[in-house]
């Protein structure tokens, strides 16, 4: 499966985690059942999988983790803010460089329509 397919399909179970709940929850509830969804759509879907930094062939596990890992292939990052700024951005460029992933999905759960929430990020 394709990047694009998988994202679609992502989306898809956003949309339907976000139509029922509404904004005003927290991430980790938000990350919950969108992992439920997707997995019932029969993606491959790890939660809060780690990230070691590789330094100087020293892998140093330092604490980053990706809130859901796709099929191996897509990271997304749930949010639950006003809006995206920089930092958002710098982290999932950091999460995309070291999952050697070349697709992000950056959704923000704190929107009255999940449309204006959704940013796609490519390396």
């Amino acid at each position: 499966m394709i990047e694009n397919e998988i994202t679609e399909r992502i989306l898809k179970s956003a949309f339907k985690v976000h139509s029922a709940l509404g904004p005003g929850l927290l991430e980790s509830s938000y990350k919950e059942c969108l992992a439920n969804e997707m997995t019932q759509d029969g993606l491959f879907v790890e939660k809060e999988k780690p990230m070691p930094l590789v330094y100087q062939q020293v892998k140093l596990d330092i604490g980053y983790r990706i809130d859901l890992h796709v099929e191996c292939k897509v990271v997304v990052e749930i949010k639950v803010v006003e809006a995206f700024n920089d930092v958002h951005l710098a982290q999932i460029l950091i999460y995309l460089k070291l999952s050697k992933c070349k697709v992000a999905l950056l959704l923000n759960f704190h929107v009255a329509s999940l449309k204006n929430g959704i940013k796609r990020v490519i390396l």
